[in-house]
């Protein structure tokens, strides 16, 4: 059976680009256009991995990586953040907030898969 990975990304072309890649490395993907959009599609079903941007509308990367932690059934679900901010500050926040990797924009999409292998068990 297929890992489920959840992309949340503003950017409907950047989500896009990267479910590409998932898909054609054998995952099933879902969508967030935001934090508060993705945290309602969190509905039970099982999500293996998540890929955010940092900086969204309405709720931005850090806050929806605390809200996810706050989820009985998501709390132990990595969450890797897909960004162009590079500052170590903002790394730290990411590590605080319990991200298990920082990926900083323009990527190599074999970039993101191996971050997503090392992270989901086959």
């Amino acid at each position: 059976m297929a890992k489920t990975i959840m992309i949340v990304d503003d950017s409907a072309s950047l989500r896009q680009v990267v479910g590409i890649a998932l898909k054609g490395a054998g995952y099933d993907v879902l969508e967030g256009s935001d934090g508060k959009d993705a945290l309602a599609k969190l509905n039970g079903q099982k999500v293996h991995l998540i890929v955010s941007d940092l900086n969204m509308p309405n709720l931005d990367g850090l806050g929806f990586a605390k809200a996810v932690k706050q989820l009985p059934l998501y709390k132990f679900t990595p969450i890797v953040m897909l960004t162009t901010e590079s500052a170590e500050a903002k790394k730290r926040a990411g590590q605080e907030a319990g991200l298990k990797a920082w990926v900083v924009k323009p990527f190599r999409p074999e970039q993101l898969l191996s971050v997503v292998q090392k992270l989901v068990a086959p």
